[in-house]
């Protein structure tokens, strides 16, 4: 009879230490999951702050000097243009970098194009582009200053070839009258403006998203585990 007690009373002394190791490995593997959620939601804030702090520096690069070119330009109009006379009328000195802290001077000929405007008639003169008018509006096209004269020549010359073949091309023109001269291409143009403010947007919407997201996790858990306790 004391065998069998004390055989029962062994039983139980294990099965009592198998069911405490179970809860200590259980209360462990709990730890270890709300550690790796834990930093699984530090990284989401991190990657959502970042996200924003990403989206106004861009914003501040990107977005307000291209929105502040698009409002500020004077060609604002498209028209038809027909081209009259595009000519190599001179050279342009020009300087290059040959290495650090050297420059060498060489020349680009500069190419003058004449166009008449097919919506009033009137003869401007024919830019490439903004940055055209600002550095010589002189010129239709400033290529890169290059050491070889002759392949820029050539390039300029392909250039004045293709608008007389084209004749007729659509240009951008001052509706005020302000400048005797109109531009084939815009810089800054609604494309522009739209990638440069729907990018940073979207990032930024990202970013708030995920950042909302953890924060809606991590108080669901917290009213879950207020519940748990009430009902324990």
């Amino acid at each position: 009879m004391f065998l069998w007690t004390g055989g029962n009373a062994a039983d139980g002394r294990s099965e009592s230490r198998s069911v405490n190791q179970k809860i200590q490995y259980d209360v462990l593997d709990k730890k270890k999951t709300v550690t790796a959620l834990r930093a699984g939601e530090d990284r989401a804030i991190l990657l959502g702050l970042g996200m924003v702090v990403l989206s106004i520096m861009m914003y501040f690069v990107l977005g307000i000097p291209v929105l502040r070119s698009y409002s500020d330009r004077v060609w604002t109009d498209e028209t038809s243009c027909t081209v009259l006379n595009s000519t190599i009328v001179c050279d342009v000195n020009c300087s290059y970098s040959c290495g650090t802290e050297c420059r060498r001077t060489s020349r680009y000929p500069c190419l003058q194009v004449f166009v008449s405007l097919n919506s009033s008639g009137k003869v401007v003169q024919l830019l490439h582009n903004e940055e055209t008018h600002d550095s010589n509006p002189e010129c239709f096209y400033i290529p890169k200053c290059r050491k070889d004269y002759a392949a820029t020549h050539v390039v300029v010359q392909n250039i004045s070839e293709r608008l007389r073949s084209q004749r007729t091309v659509q240009c951008f023109v001052d509706p005020t009258d302000r400048t005797d001269s109109a531009i084939l291409t815009q810089i800054y143009g609604r494309v522009a403006v739209f990638h440069s403010l729907f990018w940073p947007t979207c990032t930024f919407i990202g970013g708030t998203i995920i950042i909302a997201m953890v924060k809606l996790t991590q108080y669901l858990s917290i009213m879950c585990e207020g519940v748990s306790r009430i009902k324990r």
